[in-house]
């Protein structure tokens, strides 16, 4: 079809996403508004825009060609980024400063998430912060939706339509029930919990944390007995009160939880990196004092 010869059209890029999902010209026509035959139009100069056929046409239904999915899988952040862009600057025409939402997964603890805003909260102190706990796949959503400006999530991986940097790294230390039979035990490794059952927060494959943790233990020459949390949403260390797992966690060593938690440390620790996930093409001030401080 040629090379492309101007800019990506936003509007048209919002009008395929709707004929995209809705698999039919007509139907997301109708859906903007739109007659079938400025779908049409649209639809054909923005395969112009981009040099390539976008859809493949089957009767009265449209399916993606390979290259028009790659478009569809990046076009929400760049939507969503200029959406963000277009609500930044009718902000700042009424000199409004609108509140910095952190949203931070079950991993990261709330003091820890606290400590992560300190180079905001002093660098911006008329900022309003407000830090959420969210489960993973609802911290990409929700920078696609822009209910938060920054994700916090224990991980390395990008999802393909953000942004991500590394924030630091934490030591994993050994969490267990204070009646178990390692609360007493002074130099641990890794080695000594492969006799016990490891909890985790999500599913190996599912979570990055998880599969994080168990090439920890592989590492340590072990295959870990690995069990899920029923209880989701609390702090880490909760997750062995009462029971004879262990979990690997990030919190203080010493007693937690009012001495029902004991935190050992490991001669082999491993670290564990903390990572912020956030919408491309966006800017953000306190963002920026997040990711620099």
């Amino acid at each position: 079809m040629g090379r492309p010869t101007s800019p990506l059209d936003l509007r048209r890029l919002a009008q395929f996403v709707a004929a995209a999902d809705h698999g039919s010209l007509t139907k997301a026509a109708r859906s903007l508004f739109m007659s079938q035959q400025a779908m049409s139009a649209a639809m054909r100069l923005l395969e112009k825009e981009v040099g390539t056929e976008l859809f493949t046409r089957q009767g009265r239904n449209v399916v993606l060609t390979a290259a028009g999915r790659k478009l569809r899988e990046g076009a929400p952040a760049l939507l969503a980024a200029t959406q963000s862009l277009s609500a930044a600057t009718r902000r700042a025409a009424h000199e409004h400063v609108s509140a910095f939402m952190v949203g931070h997964t079950p991993a990261i603890t709330s003091e820890e998430a606290f400590e992560l805003v300190t180079p905001v909260r002093r660098s911006m102190p008329e900022v309003s912060i407000t830090v959420r706990q969210m489960f993973p796949d609802e911290i990409e959503r929700g920078l696609i939706e822009r209910t938060i400006d920054v994700g916090v999530r224990r991980g390395v991986s990008t999802p393909t339509d953000l942004a991500a940097a590394a924030l630091g790294y934490d030591r994993l230390r050994l969490a267990v029930d204070s009646a178990h039979p390692l609360a007493g035990r002074k130099d641990l490794t890794l080695a000594d919990i492969a006799e016990s059952t490891l909890i985790v927060w999500g599913p190996p494959l599912h979570s990055f944390y998880t599969d994080f943790l168990v090439s920890a233990c592989r590492r340590a020459g072990f295959e870990p007995s690995l069990v899920i949390n029923p209880i989701q949403g609390t702090p880490p260390v909760t997750a062995v009160v009462g029971n004879d797992y262990v979990a690997l966690v990030t919190a203080p060593t010493g007693p937690a939880l009012g001495g029902r938690v004991t935190v050992l440390d490991l001669g082999d620790a491993p670290m564990v990196p903390i990572q912020a996930l956030w919408l491309p093409h966006t800017s953000s001030a306190a963002r920026s004092a997040l990711l620099n401080g």
